[in-house]
């Protein structure tokens, strides 16, 4: 792989049938984080993980930040198209279809900006607390894509009309958006779990 490359863990798929995985941690997670949630979500689709390569006191995200909630969203920008060149080569080496990306957090919001920036490069998208991530998006096309946006009630990063924003943005877009506020804080809950993997199923066999 070129300059674009990130670290990353790839595992093949086991069932070719299942839709590819895109797997994006949060805050001070690396490439190892969600891979036992894309197995437990989608048992069998190929995962890919890659490493951000943005450091935050030594912890590592995918864009930087000014502050909580605040984001260089010029930094966004950039990554965003860095990610998405980083999938269009690991397709190719790998044999991938586009994937579903699974996101939590920081990985959630570099998500959606890719969905914003490079529509192209994802075919859905699961978003465990993720927020606006552009203050003035552009007019990106999302007609039909499946996107699942899990928010928690008691989240005190990301305020409840945040993430209302976000699923309205999307479905603007033309995305095909499910929002679903939970009983729940910024971690993820079991309650996410299923519901992504019941979401994903449905996905998955309307597809087929």
């Amino acid at each position: 792989m070129t300059e674009t490359a990130f670290i990353h863990r790839f595992e093949p798929a086991i069932n070719a049938g299942s839709p590819p995985l895109l797997l994006l941690h949060g805050t001070g997670g690396d490439e190892n984080d969600l891979l036992g949630l894309g197995k437990v979500i989608s048992p069998g689709s190929a995962l890919l993980s890659p490493r951000g390569r943005v450091l935050e006191h030594g912890m590592p995200r995918f864009f930087r930040r000014l502050a909580e909630g605040v984001f260089d969203e010029a930094d966004v920008r950039r990554r965003a198209i860095e990610l998405g060149e980083f999938v269009a080569e690991a397709r190719k080496q790998y044999g991938i279809a586009a994937p579903v990306a699974v996101g939590f957090s920081n990985g959630a919001n570099i998500a959606a900006a890719l969905l914003l920036l490079k529509p192209e490069v994802l075919s859905g998208a699961i978003l465990l607390r993720a927020m606006v991530p552009l203050s003035d998006p552009p007019n990106a096309d999302l007609a039909g894509k499946p996107v699942l946006l899990l928010s928690g009630q008691g989240d005190p990063i990301v305020p409840a009309s945040n993430s209302a924003r976000l699923a309205a943005l999307l479905s603007q877009a033309g995305a095909s958006v499910t929002h679903e506020v939970l009983p729940a804080g910024h971690q993820l809950s079991q309650a996410d779990v299923t519901l992504a993997r019941d979401w994903i199923g449905k996905v998955d066999a309307e597809a087929a």
